[in-house]
């Protein structure tokens, strides 16, 4: 009989993956960890019982999260990563080599040490890079003491707005990201799906616009998530994603599997039902719930 990783029950939805092996478990400080071989997408990391990534797809979300922002944003020197213990984030940055210094700041050291030993092909060079300074630290504790001004970039490479995430998104935080960024600066993060998540989504933005002047979502698949549409969101005080750095991009774009310039113009593009959540009242939005997820077992 077939094993299966069964991430999800939903009223009406029920998604999983054939597992081929169970590959590593542990229970960190902060969460479950679990590294699974499976049919679909490879080797794949999943924390609380969630799906983060695997090595197949991987490339729809870290070159979302990265090459948007660092091939439009004014400058790219220096990167502060929140989150992306599994090293994705930090390879796709270290590939420009404008990039100076990235200081990667991950909660959970036991993700990092996982994801180096068994799934390797993430963070590749990166682990190696002597641009790369690794912080073990809480994140939102880490803000709040950096000194103000000293970032290019921040991103913010997070799990969904619960347990060891649950700090990352609310408007007190965005304020201190705000703090550490030059003005010609640039925060980005994954903000949820707006078709699963449609109150987490539309409170992100609307908490994002209560801080930046200029803030975009952006929209991309990512197919080990179950929502068929994921989200990202560029956000500044001066900076704006809509003209790209061609030197950039002529030097990213032979070594990327998802993004090139006409998906970045594509990925700006916002659908009608999400431009009807960004408009819509706080207020109401704290009367909604988002679909109900609930882990499940291997079984």
């Amino acid at each position: 009989m077939s094993e299966w990783f069964d991430e999800v029950y939903q009223d009406n939805l029920r998604l999983g993956l054939r597992v081929l092996k169970h590959v590593y478990h542990s229970q960190s400080k902060f969460q479950t960890i679990d590294i699974v071989d499976t049919e679909m997408y490879g080797r794949a990391l999943a924390l609380d019982g969630c799906f983060m990534t695997s090595d197949k797809e991987e490339f729809f979300y870290h070159e979302s999260l990265v090459h948007p922002v660092l091939c439009s944003a004014p400058c790219i020197e220096k990167v502060l990563i929140i989150g992306g213990g599994d090293g994705g984030t930090s390879r796709e940055v270290l590939r420009y080599a404008e990039v100076q210094n990235v200081r990667l700041v991950e909660i959970d050291g036991e993700v990092v040490e996982a994801c180096k030993e068994h799934m390797p092909h993430i963070g590749g060079s990166a682990w190696q890079d002597p641009r790369l300074d690794l912080r073990i630290e809480d994140g939102v504790a880490y803000v709040k003491q950096e000194q103000s001004g000293i970032y290019d970039i921040i991103l913010l490479d997070s799990t969904d707005p619960i347990g060891p995430g649950v700090g990352l998104f609310n408007r007190e935080f965005y304020a201190e990201c705000k703090r550490l960024l030059k003005p010609h600066g640039v925060l980005a993060l994954q903000s949820e799906s707006p078709v699963m998540m449609p109150k987490g989504f539309a409170s992100i933005q609307h908490n994002l616009r209560a801080v930046f002047p200029k803030v975009f979502p952006y929209f991309g698949p990512v197919p080990i998530y179950n929502t068929g549409i994921w989200s990202w969101t560029y956000a500044s005080a001066e900076a704006t994603p809509h003209e790209t750095n061609a030197a950039r991009v002529n030097m990213i774009v032979p070594g990327c599997r998802y993004y090139n310039e006409a998906v970045h113009r594509g990925m700006f593009a916002v659908p009608n039902y999400v431009k009807g959540l960004l408009h819509s009242d706080p207020l109401t939005l704290e009367k909604q719930t988002d679909n109900k997820v609930k882990a499940a077992p291997l079984a």
